[in-house]
């Protein structure tokens, strides 16, 4: 007999900013944190709190993560994403496009984050987290659809 599926739902803001015609993706390098530590990652991204909206998750973490508040969230995607057999790996990964804000994004939990820069859209550290460096290559062509899966052997 199966197990009832779950999932586990996440937040993920993406900010860009356009620097003389150049867009720019803010990244954080995680540390500490137990999983993908040493990948560059979205710049603000969390679980969602039982009870919470999407948007409000996006928010918050913006603010715990990096002081930033009135965010202008555009919805880029969801991802249905896989990272295993067991059902605690199922995820479902809401991506939101931050182009304003209120505040300078800084480094506001330096025990899970190494580094926060800014970097082209075009040119991305080496490594990003998998499934968010499928986003943001998909953003930049143009090609995101509004459900993508990840990890899976066949699409959705």
């Amino acid at each position: 007999m199966r197990l009832p599926f779950h999932v586990v739902p996440a937040a993920y803001v993406i900010f860009v900013r356009d620097r003389d015609g150049v867009t720019e993706v803010l990244l954080q390098l995680r540390s500490g944190t137990g999983y993908m530590d040493g990948y560059w990652a979205t710049a603000a991204a969390g679980h969602i709190e039982p009870g919470e909206s999407v948007a409000d998750a996006a928010t918050r973490e913006a603010w715990e993560e990096l002081g930033v508040r009135d965010l202008e969230l555009r919805p880029l995607c969801a991802m249905h994403r896989c990272q295993g057999s067991d059902p605690i790996d199922q995820r479902v990964d809401y991506f939101l496009l931050a182009t304003n804000w209120k505040g300078e994004p800084t480094i506001r939990e330096p025990a899970k984050c190494a580094d926060l820069r800014w970097y082209q859209l075009t040119a991305l550290p080496d490594p990003v987290v998998p499934h968010e460096l499928y986003v943001m290559s998909r953003y930049r062509q143009d090609a995101l659809e509004p459900i993508e899966s990840y990890g899976f052997d066949t699409p959705i």
